[in-house]
């Protein structure tokens, strides 16, 4: 797996956390064909097939997920697209979010008892990124005069980055957070992934709402969207905004004009707007 995990990293520009979740359906698939005496590398088309049958019944996420690992091996590191030409991907289906309520977020932070948990909620809450993005963020990233975060996480092909912000509620967390943290990391968070896990199922366990990251950014989306702010702009918050159009029309997302849109929103978590 070490030259696939190169390929990924070098060739295709992929995150850390994506090649080791390719990686890892990769591994499964591996250790299911072997009981038949088959290697990933001499694999048939049948043998795939015969192995993505075992998911009939379960979530199209899950079918998914191991197409995806199938076809960054096998088209692309291998150069046999010939093996999985013919696996599509279930057609994603629409369904209404449900997301929770500004009181249900003011619940679930009450029930926090530490400041780097109530740091990394709130920055969850209010900037729009991903969760990684929030993780690995570098102190050399954070605008604190501004409230500004230029993050470098994603470099990838398949996730793009710009400039988001996080509101005043965030930037009293966060100041209190920085004033107890230790120096000598870049990282603002040096936690780990379960670390976050955790945190969010105390969460559930303590007050019984169901929080993610995911689900901060997705209401992050719609409270901005309720509070007037453009659809485009809420991308750009949010890293989906193409580079080919940041470029072409710069003027419109440039630092000083986003803060002044995002500022305009009055976006709040623990008090009403």
């Amino acid at each position: 797996m070490g030259k696939f995990h190169d390929f990924c990293r070098i060739d295709l520009r992929l995150t850390e956390e994506t090649i080791m979740y390719h990686t890892g359906q990769l591994k499964r698939l591996d250790a299911e064909i072997r009981k038949h005496g088959i290697g990933l590398v001499s694999a048939s088309q049948e043998d795939l097939r015969s192995y993505l049958m075992r998911f009939n019944g379960m979530s199209d996420s899950s079918f998914s997920n191991a197409v995806k690992a199938m076809r960054r091996f096998y088209r692309d590191f291998l150069d046999r697209p010939d093996l999985v030409r013919t696996f599509k991907l279930p057609a994603c289906m629409v369904q209404p979010k449900i997301l929770p309520s500004r009181r249900d977020l003011q619940e679930a932070y009450a029930s926090l008892d530490n400041a780097r948990d109530k740091a990394l909620f709130l920055l969850y809450a209010t900037t729009g990124l991903r969760k990684e993005e929030i993780r690995c963020l570098k102190m050399s990233e954070l605008n604190r005069e501004n409230r500004m975060i230029v993050t470098g996480y994603h470099r990838g092909s398949t996730k793009r980055a710009w400039i988001t912000f996080y509101n005043s509620e965030a930037e009293e967390a966060l100041n209190e957070y920085l004033r107890g943290r230790e120096e000598g990391d870049e990282r603002v968070f040096t936690v780990a992934i379960t670390t976050i896990s955790r945190m969010f199922r105390n969460i559930k366990r303590r007050t019984g709402i169901d929080l993610t990251p995911q689900i901060l950014r997705e209401w992050f989306c719609q409270e901005m969207g309720e509070l007037g702010v453009p659809d485009r702009f809420i991308d750009a918050f949010c890293g989906r905004t193409p580079k080919s159009v940041l470029a072409r029309h710069y003027s419109d997302y440039s630092p000083d004009r986003l803060k002044t849109i995002y500022d305009k929103a009055g976006l709040k978590v623990l008090s009403e707007v």
